[in-house]
């Protein structure tokens, strides 16, 4: 399959931001100066630059143009490829919608986990494959005021983190597979009798884990599947 121009663009940014010529804090080339640079148009433009600012490297400000935000989350620490870039470079639509954002009050697992006593925020969210459910995502992170924007489809849970003072330094990701209860089968499909099972925990530099999440793919839409660069 031919690769998409958009990953490209990305690619080259991303670069950029990881080895330091583009600082934390700095502004990028305006789309302008990315549409001149890379041959490209807005359109491939603005959805690299989308899928950046969701993997938490870039933010954008109305009017004042696009800052780099971070670049530890996630490729700076192991050179991994996210998971929803691999399906998009291979043609596949991949959307997110947003199940629910609840505050947890009452003591559960996530705190235990979190190592937090007072109350929690949980965002549930539904992967879709070329529109098909194909994942089921539960997130439990600190409270924090804000959380209204987590409600916001294209809100990104690590850029939201990080603009909470919450930045990541590791992840851990733990698989396994499981029968699917009704919770899963009411959201992918009934007839989803087993599910791939990812649990996350994101640490930041105390060791503190900042992020807890639980996954559900149906992987007999599409194998879940880890790529890196070396």
């Amino acid at each position: 399959m031919k690769k998409l121009l958009y990953s490209q663009v990305l690619a080259g940014v991303k670069e950029k931001i990881l080895n330091g010529q583009y600082e934390i804090g700095s502004m990028i080339p305006t789309e302008l100066e990315l549409e001149s640079e890379y041959e490209v148009s807005k359109v491939t433009v603005r959805r690299a630059i989308e899928i950046l600012v969701q993997e938490g490297y870039l933010v954008k400000k109305s009017g004042k143009g696009t800052r780099v935000l971070s670049n530890r989350v996630f490729n700076k620490l192991s050179k991994a490829v996210s998971f929803t870039s691999i399906l998009e470079e291979e043609g596949y639509n991949v959307k997110k919608e947003i199940v629910n954002v609840s505050i947890i009050e009452e003591k559960s697992v996530a705190n235990e986990v979190l190592r937090v006593q007072g109350k929690l925020i949980c965002l549930e969210r539904i992967y879709l494959l070329n529109e098909e459910p194909y994942a089921l995502f539960k997130h439990f992170v600190p409270y924090s005021d804000n959380y209204e924007i987590l409600k916001d489809s294209k809100s990104s849970l690590y850029s939201w983190l990080q603009s909470n003072g919450h930045e990541i330094k590791d992840i851990s990701d733990k698989m396994s597979v499981c029968i699917s209860d009704e919770r899963i089968k009411s959201n992918l499909g009934n007839d989803v009798s087993e599910v791939l099972k990812r649990e996350r925990h994101s640490y930041n530099e105390e060791d503190q884990c900042i992020e807890y999440s639980v996954a559900h793919y149906d992987t007999k839409k599409r194998p879940y599947e880890i790529k890196y660069k070396v």
